[in-house]
């Protein structure tokens, strides 16, 4: 069995890996590279591999970094299945829509300037044509059930607790007589993430890879975020200001929402407006709310018993450009989620324009903001940003509450790894370098383990 990295191999976004096994090839997700311009110009770069020589694909969950560049790959010659769990296929099909349509936007608004500058017209990596024809090669399977994609592998889903439907990948190859298993951790959530059930934990591999966005640092307890959060809000009532989330369409705004019904009252949300801005929550959370046999139990018996977090008496899902820019006609009152999670397009960027000069404004980055990003520059301390080619101050309040991540931090990845009993070796992937050294010098201490960062075009065999 061999692996190859090509991509979240030295960074957070790009998720992709090529596994060799029983004479076949088998692709491990297939994301988008997020951050600046340079990132952007990547997606549409060749791939390092051939895809027509593909035999079947995995994928580990929906979130754009693992699953953006699937149309792509299909317009490049890949034909085949792609396995993953029932409820990313869902996912899958609303990501996928939602990012051939940003980019035609995208596409559409730099072919105007390129126009002015008598320079030739670019095209989308990828259309709504090319989501549609990918879409039909998505195979939705249950978690903890077996299925075998092509001769002599064995595939098994495991529940990762990131998002629902995200999976950890078990890929069992039976070749010249041995079984060797490999697991692909995708994106590891941490223990007690609302709505979602804890990660299965896995007890035997020959081989790791293992997701390391968080491996240099401990997120702050949830009940502290939750108290901060409190806190947050009562400085708003003090002084009544527009309220900003940038949050992911999956998994963190379902988690704001669950935070939001379980302290309605006492954080004063009932004489607030909340606006989900972006019609990809919309989706994302109807999608959840069909999937309720995935929830933990504490869950069900909300969703059973208790006020609805996805129904809020005065929760407002946005649809209309026109119903987005109508939200920045108030100055306060008002709690608008939106996306990206990370600043770096949608509609967040048009109510950060609109409102971050305002020293009343609390904008609230509830996950981790990327290199390259708009949200980096915020949480670094810019003290201008430019925003669709204007120059904007920054004087609203700035809050991070790394307690809401999606993603198990030190702790969590450590005690994930130490379940393995032979403690099998481990590839580092889906992290920046600093984070991936420091969790590579723990895992070694603390289990003597065989731990090497994953780099883009490094193969090994074992």
């Amino acid at each position: 069995m061999k692996v190859s990295f090509f991509g979240a191999a030295g960074e957070v976004t790009g998720s992709c890996h090529l596994v060799e096994a029983a004479g076949h090839r088998i692709l491990l997700d297939c994301g988008m590279i997020q951050g600046g311009r340079d990132e952007a110009r990547r997606n549409g770069e060749r791939f390092a591999f051939d895809t027509r020589n593909l035999d079947t694909m995995i994928l580990s969950h929906a979130h754009i970094d693992h699953v953006g560049r699937l149309p792509l790959l299909r317009k490049r010659g890949y034909k085949g299945d792609i396995h993953t769990q029932y409820a990313t296929k869902s996912l899958s099909k609303i990501m996928l829509e939602d990012s051939a349509r940003l980019a035609a936007q995208d596409v559409e608004y730099e072919n105007k300037r390129r126009a002015r500058r008598g320079m030739k017209p670019i095209e989308p990596v990828y259309d709504e044509d090319d989501v549609r024809d990918v879409l039909h090669q998505l195979k939705g399977h249950a978690y903890d059930q077996w299925f075998e994609p092509v001769p002599n592998v064995r595939v098994r889903l495991r529940d990762a607790g990131h998002i629902i439907g995200a999976a950890i990948v078990e890929v069992h190859a039976d070749e010249d007589g041995q079984t060797k298993k490999l697991v692909f951790s995708g994106d590891i959530g941490p223990k007690g993430t609302p709505i979602l059930r804890d990660p299965t934990t896995v007890t035997d591999a020959d081989l790791v890879m293992l997701e390391s966005t968080y491996g240099d640092r401990l997120h702050r307890a949830r009940t502290d975020t939750i108290a901060e959060l409190g806190q947050i809000f009562e400085t708003v009532h003090q002084r009544p200001g527009m309220v900003l989330i940038p949050a992911f369409s999956v998994g963190r705004t379902q988690e704001i929402l669950y935070w939001f019904a379980q302290n309605f009252e006492e954080w004063g949300l009932d004489r607030m407006q909340i606006a989900i801005d972006s019609p990809m929550a919309d989706k994302v959370t109807k999608v959840y709310d069909d999937h309720q046999d995935l929830f933990d139990e504490e869950a069900k018996h909300i969703w059973q018993n208790k006020l609805n977090p996805f129904k809020l008496p005065n929760l407002r899902f946005i649809a209309s450009v026109d119903e987005s820019r109508r939200l920045n006609e108030t100055k306060g009152g008002q709690i608008i989620i939106a996306g990206s999670g990370m600043c770096n397009g949608g509609r967040i960027r048009h109510h950060l324009k609109h409102h971050l000069w305002r020293d009343s404004t609390h904008v609230i980055f509830p996950g981790y903001q990327a290199h390259g990003t708009l949200g980096r520059e915020l949480v670094d301390g810019a003290k201008f940003v430019n925003i669709f080619g204007e120059r904007i101050r920054v004087q609203a309040q700035l809050h991070t509450v790394g307690g809401l991540s999606a993603h198990a931090d030190q702790a969590g990845l450590l005690e994930w790894y130490g379940h393995f009993g032979s403690k099998p070796p481990v590839y580092l992937v889906h992290g920046e370098d600093p984070a991936r050294e420091v969790l590579a010098l723990k895992l070694r201490e603390q289990f003597h383990a065989e731990v090497e960062l994953a780099r883009p075009g490094m193969t090994v065999s074992f």
